[in-house]
């Protein structure tokens, strides 16, 4: 284990690793904590070892064994966002090489950062309570005291109790159930997960789930109000699935399952193995926004196979898995759809640019995250600066083959391990050693270590955007007179795709007249549309021309659902209507107990309000 230093965990990975976790959660609905025992296997990596730091946030400890016997135990002071150091003192000394078996009892908090406790009025069915966790990026530990750093991976073994109407699932392959032998009301559920992975990856959900199967190796679960949508939204699974392991080498997790959230979860998929997370707002109806599967099925090779370091070097999971997906999509739709997906993630970085500022270090490929929340740092801006990063290396290379060869190659020599910036660059100029001189002709600072856009705008393949730009451009060119000449058949030939591509392109011009977005809303009835992301930009472009009307509707998204990427601009366009900005942060107040509690953290700093009433650190 390399002695890299994680700005984000109290712990030294250059001292021991952790290999293996034993888990027991009880479940607790009335007082929202989980009852934990949790078992680490730590191996020792330099003699003499007898003391052991792990990351929690507000966790009760209890007691702690070491092999067996009692083991002293104190927290370290308590820090804004990393929450306490345990500092355990062994009551032996090891060898580099040995092992020793932790266990530690303890409970977590109500508030614990990680967990989300729904009230059986905010799931689907309104019948029975739902919780679930969001460990990324450095949740992990109001969940377990772990060394919570993606520089780190193990196995894990749980078994979890909960009340028998319920259905518990985790990030792990299921492993059988049982009724529980201290009390006949609640069952046990019990996973196994035999791939190494970090503590971020954790995940579980207990709930009214059931499921369907929709392949060979896949399911879904939800409530059953959303489980049969899901199975036809996200029946494609298996061919994408297939379509990454042609790309990028077998799929090595067993079991591949889609756990539809409720409305609340606060991203669009997170990639928990054997089991990704998605949003409800993926069921559009017409699998138009399957891709963000492709992203999380992408994951499984880039970021979970091979994870980044630490924090500061998440454009290693994500700009790559950008990369894959678009690859998935190239392979699937076509190389034009790809290249029209890149120009929207551009845009889409653009926009992350101008919300940090140009000269903000956040905008850096690899930032400091030196007292920094990685929460605080999470944007667009490592997937798709990533992303430009490796399609500028790609057209320098030789093409999407040449390249996509180079990154199955680093798939494979980095498995099973974390990597750094610096590892991903030596081996890029090892794999290309035939092209240095080209290579060293990149600006390598200014891509990682300058904030702002790229050096370098790819020239993408405009085909598909043409006709979205057109159409852009009228509009933004109309007189008053020209009004009458938008019919409906201008947008009837537009994919779901190719409408978010005119909506994404008006946003970033100055806001249109009013009288020009009452009369799109006349001629192309945009307040119908049900997919969230056309129905987001709309609503987004209809306050920034202050349509008054919009407001409720732009609130009503924001509340109906938890996603970061639609709840926090929806929130700050409102706010920055001036006549309504109070009315943004009565109804933030209304309803930020419902809020996950990082999408609440963050919509609170938007609305300058106190956000320490919001979150749980």
């Amino acid at each position: 284990m390399a002695s890299v230093l994680d700005p984000c965990s109290f712990s030294s990975f250059t001292k021991c690793v952790t290999k293996h976790l034993n888990l027991s959660y009880n479940v607790d609905f009335e007082r929202h904590v989980l009852k934990a025992k949790v078992a680490l296997t730590v191996e020792a990596l330099e003699d003499h070892f007898s003391s052991l730091t792990l990351d929690t946030r507000d966790l009760k400890i209890f007691n702690v064994t070491a092999n067996g016997q009692e083991a002293k135990f104190a927290m370290g002071p308590k820090h804004s966002f990393m929450g306490t150091p345990l500092e355990i003192t062994l009551p032996f000394d090891l060898s580099r090489g040995q092992h020793v078996i932790v266990e530690l009892s303890y409970e977590t908090a109500p508030t614990a950062s990680a967990l989300q406790w729904l009230t059986p009025e905010q799931t689907a069915g309104k019948t029975h309570p739902y919780l679930f966790s969001q460990c990324q990026a450095n949740h992990c530990r109001s969940m377990v005291p772990c060394q919570d750093s993606p520089s780190v991976k193990h196995t894990y073994y749980a078994q979890v109790s909960v009340p028998k109407e319920l259905v518990a699932v985790m990030s792990a392959v299921r492993d059988g159930q049982e009724p529980d032998p201290q009390d006949s009301s609640r069952i046990i559920y019990r996973f196994r997960q035999p791939v190494p992975m970090p503590s971020y990856l954790i995940a579980i959900v207990v709930g009214a789930l059931e499921s369907r199967e929709i392949g060979p190796r896949s399911r879904v679960w939800s409530e059953k109000e959303y489980v049969d949508k899901a199975a036809f939204e996200f029946s494609e699974t298996e061919t994408m699935l297939k379509t990454a392991e042609d790309l990028a080498g077998p799929y090595v997790w067993g079991q591949y399952d889609i756990l539809v959230l409720p409305p609340s979860f606060p991203y669009g998929g997170m990639e928990n193995p054997c089991l990704t997370f998605a949003t409800p707002t993926l069921l559009a109806g017409d699998r138009s926004l399957s891709n963000v599967i492709a992203h999380e099925i992408s994951h499984s090779w880039t970021g979970n196979l091979v994870t980044n370091k630490t924090w500061e070097h998440f454009w290693l999971n994500e700009g790559h898995t950008v990369y894959l997906e678009r690859m998935i999509g190239r392979s699937m739709e076509s190389e034009q759809f790809r290249q029209f997906k890149a120009m929207g993630g551009w845009k889409d970085l653009q926009e992350s640019v101008n919300t940090f500022g140009a000269n903000n270090p956040l905008t850096n490929l690899v930032p400091s995250l030196h007292e920094v929340d990685p929460d605080d740092a999470f944007s667009s801006v490592p997937y798709e600066k990533g992303f430009a990063l490796l399609y500028h290396l790609e057209e320098l290379m030789g093409g999407p083959e040449v390249f996509m060869g180079f990154v199955k190659s680093y798939i494979q020599l980095f498995a099973y391990s974390s990597v750094t910036t610096e590892e991903w660059k030596n081996y890029l100029f090892t794999y290309f050693k035939d092209k240095v001189d080209i290579l060293n002709k990149v600006d390598w600072n200014a891509w990682m270590h300058t904030p702002g856009m790229p050096p370098v705008k790819p020239q993408y393949d405009t085909t598909l955007a043409d006709a979205c730009i057109a159409l852009c451009q009228r509009w933004v060119n109309a007189k008053e007179g020209d009004l009458g000449g938008f019919k409906e058949s201008d947008v009837k030939t537009l994919s779901s795709h190719q409408l978010i591509e005119f909506l994404s392109l008006l946003l970033q011009e100055e806001p249109l007249p009013l009288s020009h977005v009452k009369k799109m809303q006349e001629v192309y009835d945009l307040n119908s549309f049900m997919n969230a992301e056309i129905r987001f930009r709309w609503l987004r472009l209809c306050v920034k021309s202050k349509w008054e009307d919009a407001v409720a509707m732009a609130l009503k998204m924001a509340t109906d659902q938890g996603r970061m990427k639609f709840t926090r601009p929806l929130f700050r366009e409102v706010y920055n209507f001036d006549k309504y900005s109070e009315e943004a942060v009565r109804v933030f107040k209304a309803h930020r107990a419902a809020m996950h509690p990082v999408t609440a953290g963050l919509v609170a700093k938007a609305l300058k309000v106190d956000s320490t009433q919001t979150t749980s650190f």
